[in-house]
């Protein structure tokens, strides 16, 4: 079934008038968002002709980022690396690692797996101490792991107020704004169902909701849309220009190499196998 889905989904898109190289990206990207999900694409999509339709719209209704950098507000520096380096017992993990990110920039973290990407995004967030270097931030954080993040026991709501508490929220606005932000990534919230039973593109949507809910100054994203249709996902990179125009400073790691050029800064690292 999923090779039939394959054929008929990227020939629609060609037929739609989308160069062959990148409906076969965009076919390579779909599918990779039904093997994170565990399903079979004509059961996570519907037909594959419809949702090639509905795919197109969607992407056409995404601005294009890489032409209008100049627009974005760009303030003071809101993140600073210098020489950052990690070392797990005698395993160097980090090394001489720098990056400056602005108020209204977005940063990309790529690297094999291993190469650390995870261990800098906390150290970012203040949750990992270096061994060398320094570490600047300004403002608040908002830090949204790969995994965890949630309660299993807790609803979606119950998880708004408890987060929004630490944040200084009332019950009544940290809900409410927790659905608002929810609504932004395509998601109404049943307040009958706990964490434990949601799918797990849509936990990632819950992880996502928490990071923004105290609308931090610099938002800190470990492989943000794990679990994603493409419809979320192109939802998910909607409001990482909305936080970008708003002036928040982003940083994000990803393996999506084609998304690159749509970023202001990108740090690749690379394992010591690598670097020898």
């Amino acid at each position: 079934m999923s090779r039939a889905w394959q054929l008929v989904f990227q020939e629609t898109l060609v037929e739609l008038g989308v160069e062959k190289a990148r409906a076969e990206d965009l076919t390579e990207h779909t599918l990779s968002h039904a093997v994170d999900a565990g399903q079979d694409p004509h059961l996570l999509f519907g037909p594959a002709h419809a949702y090639a339709r509905h795919l197109l719209d969607t992407l056409q209704d995404v601005p294009d980022h890489k032409e209008d950098n100049s627009l974005a507000v760009r303030g003071p520096q809101v993140l600073v690396l210098s020489q950052v380096t990690k070392r797990y017992r005698r395993r160097v993990v980090l090394e001489d690692v720098d990056l400056t990110v602005r108020a209204g920039e977005v940063a990309a973290v790529v690297g094999a797996n291993g190469s650390g990407k995870s261990t800098l995004l906390k150290i970012c967030a203040g949750l990992v101490r270096p061994e060398g270097g320094q570490v600047y931030r300004r403002g608040t954080v908002g830090y949204v792991p790969q995994d965890g993040g949630t309660v299993a026991l807790l609803t979606a709501q119950e998880h708004f107020t408890l987060f929004g508490a630490a944040a200084g929220l009332s019950s009544t606005r940290a809900v409410s704004t927790g659905q608002h932000l929810a609504a932004r990534l395509a998601w109404r919230p049943d307040p009958a169902v706990r964490a434990a039973q949601l799918s797990g593109g849509t936990r990632q949507k819950l992880s996502l909701v928490l990071g923004e809910l105290h609308a931090p100054d610099l938002l800190l994203l470990d492989e943000p849309y794990q679990g994603f249709d493409q419809g979320t996902y192109v939802n998910f990179w909607q409001q990482v220009w909305r936080w970008r125009e708003a002036g928040k400073a982003v940083v994000l790691v990803t393996h999506l190499l084609h998304e690159l050029d749509q970023v202001d800064h990108v740090v690749e690292l690379t394992t010591p196998d690598e670097e020898s």
